[in-house]
């Protein structure tokens, strides 16, 4: 199992610690750093910023929105980061989620399982370096009775075939990025929750394009906090599990909510839900399940943080992408040693 690091959104005011935590990672061998977006600052931007100053380390997406770029415009991004990287772009894509598609992009939160296999179709198209068509329901490239002609992309990739990855939680959509992606980008992935919630489907998917899991990428995000008092620490993390779980997407739809469902959690969840909606957040925090906060987390000392990671492993996953608590660099530059530390610790360097 290999380490990443995910610096998630910028432009808070801590952009020259998060190069530093990238740089650091470089040099401890971590295998990839990732940059999000939502509606602030972009990944593709950060991402080349990262590259410029690193030496080794893949950069990634976690994700490029697939609301916010036309699928050409996506696979001209990847070709272009992965030449100026030397080869160490990673693509990851997801469907964001209704709020942000409809109220940011102006682009219709609909058939989204649909809409990425296409999207895929088309990415992978054009940087093959074919000549790009494509009919379907959601694009048509040329588009017909107009002067557009058939293009292929001018930039050579580095690589022939850039790992393409799929942001995913639900059932239908774990499945099919089993069937069309390299790699799973995770949130919230408990490894004793593993195979029911997320690697059966992955799994199913696999299996529809003749294949196994092997060689496909199964990469959770998971916040690391170090010290002796596990309940403190599982503490810090309540206001976030509390935002995914009862705020992220709305009382309908919201993709975290129903997978703390499966994963047992269904009365905590729906007062999680119910008490964020209604503005009270501490309380909604405060209804989160200690268990929920540890399973899905790295606490402890290095030696627990270690027997959590030979979970994570033994459960299937393939790359553990860290997000060291703290507010300071040092602390955070901390936790990547300790994530260093404990995978050696648990013989899975």
């Amino acid at each position: 199992m290999k380490l990443g690091i995910n610096l998630g959104y910028w432009g808070a005011g801590m952009d020259a610690d998060n190069l530093a935590v990238a740089r650091e990672a470089d040099k401890l061998g971590y295998s990839v750093c990732w940059a999000a977006e939502a509606y602030g600052s972009d990944a593709a931007t950060v991402l080349s910023w990262v590259a410029a100053q690193t030496e080794r380390i893949d950069v990634g997406s976690a994700i490029f929105q697939i609301p916010a770029r036309t699928p050409a415009m996506t696979a001209m991004t990847a070709a272009t980061l992965d030449s100026l990287s030397g080869g160490r772009f990673r693509l990851g894509l997801g469907v964001s989620g209704p709020q942000v598609s409809e109220g940011w992009y102006g682009t219709k939160f609909d058939k989204p399982l649909a809409r990425t296999r296409e999207y895929v179709e088309i990415v992978r198209k054009a940087m093959s370096r074919e000549r790009l068509t494509h009919e379907g329901a959601h694009w048509t490239l040329p588009l017909p009775g107009g002067p557009g002609k058939p293009i292929k992309l001018t930039v050579h990739p580095v690589r022939e075939h850039i790992p393409l990855y799929i942001a995913a939680m639900g059932p239908k959509n774990l499945e099919q990025t089993g069937e069309i992606a390299d790699g799973a980008l995770l949130l919230f992935f408990a490894p004793e929750h593993a195979e029911e919630t997320t690697l059966g489907s992955l799994r199913a998917g696999r299996a529809k394009a003749g294949k196994d899991l092997d060689g496909f990428d199964v990469v959770p995000t998971v916040p690391l906090a170090l010290g002796e008092d596990v309940g403190a620490l599982a503490d810090q993390f309540r206001p976030y599990t509390a935002l995914y779980v009862g705020g992220m997407g709305s009382a309908k739809q919201n993709f975290y909510n129903q997978l703390a469902r499966r994963m047992g959690y269904e009365k905590e969840a729906a007062e999680i839900q119910e008490k964020y909606l209604s503005g009270d957040k501490n309380g909604a925090a405060a209804a989160v399940p200690h268990e929920l906060i540890d399973s899905t987390a790295l606490l402890g000392p290095v030696e627990r943080v270690a027997d959590r990671m030979q979970a994570y492993a033994e459960a299937g996953v393939t790359t553990l992408s860290l997000t060291p608590a703290g507010f300071t660099l040092e602390e955070r530059v901390a936790g990547l040693r300790a994530g260093v530390a404990a995978l050696e610790r648990a013989g899975l360097a």
